[in-house]
């Protein structure tokens, strides 16, 4: 490929190796440029070779068991191969990055301000008062509430949109020529999500500086980049505009991350996986509305199975001397029912008290007031013992599958331990057999009984995590946020799974998410939560379709959408 000697940044048939602990060819001479004033997007799933571009370009590679051929140019010269201090002096000041995971990218022993004003001292020679004007005239760009406070504050007093702001004010700080976004996003709420975007477009527009913005949502990467890459085990398998990439896909793999992500406007029975494209196996089957009608009356002609009654949970918090104690209300009078075989979703945004509503209908915390009826019996008052017996019929997916399994525990006994607990078998032999099964219904094999949590891909553990909600054959699964930071492809075969699972064995799901998208698929009822209190409750597709609260139409206004062919 001829690089164009304008270019900003020239990548020129880089390829990188893994040496040990397993020889592995992980980019395969990739080849792009990115112009001056443009954005360029990168999409794929995770191991597709991302993350590992950027970190080529910024030169972050661990030499001593990576190998790595090919060139890369910057404003024409070359700072790879053999240009190692040329890099250091670019980084940071010419080219710079921000993260996926703010908490873990900042310093968890120093202030916000105190971060960013050492970038600037370094890298600009400013002094210590320049600097921390520098810092607030940056948190200001960067639209943070209050930049007094926030300089003073550490990253763990931050929400996680407050921390990726923070992460932009020191990526820009020294006015870089390329911003490299890695994963800017991941996990944030979709309006969180949306003012990152809208914060970054702005930010380029001002500055002309030229960005990379890697993501593994096709949809929200059309939303701010001028050319697509799409990537797909270390090769890049097509490339073109927004528009091209969503009109006229070329590639199997990009037809199938834009057939991943749930359409609100058009409700499949199950969503494509890129398996199901490149096998050519997949064909969309419509959920009729008649269809649909009938379920639902099937459904709620009979008794909920879980009433909630004006259920609130309260957190009081202690004057440090003196002063009035302070009460917040994170769940605020909520009343809703659960119907046998239904899926109620649960959307908001992080803070809205979706997490606390949950724990507080397990007992995990105690209700301040208000009543929750499971089969038509008041659980919020019971004693100890009988909540252990409850708990086998009312079971939870956790949202981050890692650090809800043990790690010093193979899959087999992390899914046999509940069964075991509550008495499920006759015989350890018997147990065995069901593993066995449990396996295979989620899509795994006998195998995965003997790895540990940490020898397993995202979507792997968290089919684990599904085996052992389903081991005990509750009658309520509660799905807190547990698909929330997968790729979009993966996502799509756990929803895929989930809707298998409940056709086949009549489950009930509570579904949480703060991807409305997501939960509108997924729901037959659904729940819009707003500061502990529930703003709107009816048919997820009617409200989807004609939301009432400028709250839910906030929510939905804040979806990736792609690009249509209408468009």
């Amino acid at each position: 490929m001829t690089q164009d000697i304008t270019s900003l940044l020239s990548v020129i048939r880089l390829s990188v190796r893994f040496t040990r602990p397993t020889p592995q060819l992980a980019l395969s001479e990739i080849d792009f440029s990115v112009q001056k004033n443009s954005i360029i997007g990168i999409v794929g799933e995770s191991g597709s070779g991302k993350s590992l571009t950027a970190m080529s370009i910024m030169g972050l590679l661990d030499a001593s068991h990576i190998e790595v051929y090919g060139g890369i140019k910057f404003e024409g010269e070359s700072i790879f191969p053999n240009h190692p201090k040329r890099v250091r002096g670019l980084r940071g000041k010419e080219i710079a990055m921000i993260f996926q995971d703010p908490m873990t990218a900042l310093n968890p022993a120093k202030r916000c301000g105190g971060q960013v004003d050492e970038m600037l001292m370094l890298q600009l020679g400013l002094s210590r008062e320049k600097a921390k004007a520098k810092t607030l005239e940056l948190f200001e760009q960067v639209k943070l509430p209050n930049p007094a406070t926030i300089y003073r504050r550490y990253p763990h007093q931050l929400s996680g949109g407050q921390m990726q702001r923070v992460m932009i004010a020191m990526a820009i700080s020294c006015e870089p020529k390329l911003l490299i976004a890695d994963e800017p996003t991941t996990a944030l709420d979709v309006t969180v999500q949306k003012d990152i975007i809208e914060l970054l477009k702005e930010i380029q527009l001002k500055t002309q500086m030229s960005m990379i913005f890697i993501s593994h949502d096709l949809a929200l990467v059309s939303e701010i980049a001028h050319e697509i890459l799409v990537m797909y085990q270390g090769k890049i398998v097509e490339k073109g505009s927004p528009e091209a990439i969503f009109i006229n896909p070329q590639d199997e793999y990009t037809k199938a991350l834009i057939s991943a992500r749930p359409q609100g406007n058009l409700r499949l029975k199950s969503l494509a996986t890129v398996a199901s494209i490149k096998d050519k196996s997949f064909t969309p089957e419509i959920l009729s509305a008649a269809a649909r009608a009938a379920k639902h009356q099937q459904i709620y002609l009979k008794e909920p199975l879980l009433r909630v009654h004006n259920l609130t949970k309260a957190f009081y918090q202690k004057p440090f001397l003196f002063g009035k104690q302070q009460m917040t209300k994170a769940v605020d009078e909520v009343s809703f029912s659960v119907f046998e075989g239904e899926t109620v979703g649960l959307v908001g945004e992080s803070g809205c008290g979706k997490t606390t509503l949950v724990k507080t209908l397990l007992a995990l915390e105690k209700a301040s007031s208000g009543q929750v009826f499971y089969k038509g019996r008041d659980i919020t008052r019971l004693p100890s013992p009988q909540w252990r017996a409850l708990r086998k019929d009312i079971q939870i997916i956790f949202q981050d599958p890692f650090s809800s399994l043990n790690p010093k525990m193979t899959i087999g006994d992390c899914i046999l331990e509940p069964m075991i607990v509550h008495g499920i078998g006759a015989s350890s032999q018997n147990r065995k057999q069901r593993l066995n099964h449990l396996l295979c219904q989620v899509g795994l094999d006998e195998s995965y009984a003997t790895r540990y949590p940490h020898q397993l891909s995202g979507g792997q553990r968290q089919r684990v995590g599904i085996a052992r909600a389903i081991a005990l054959e509750p009658k309520i699964i509660v799905c807190d946020e547990s698909v929330s930071a997968l790729d979009i492809s993966v996502q799509a075969q756990i929803l895929n799974l989930l809707n298998t699972l409940k056709d086949n064995f009549g489950f009930t799901y509570i579904f949480i998410s703060h991807d409305l998208s997501v939960v509108q698929y997924m729901s037959d009822q659904l729940l819009v939560m707003q500061n502990g209190r529930l703003v709107e409750i009816g048919d997820a597709d009617e409200i989807y379709a004609m939301p009432k609260s400028q709250y839910t139409k906030s929510l939905i206004g804040a979806i990736p959408k792609g690009i249509s062919k209408a468009e």
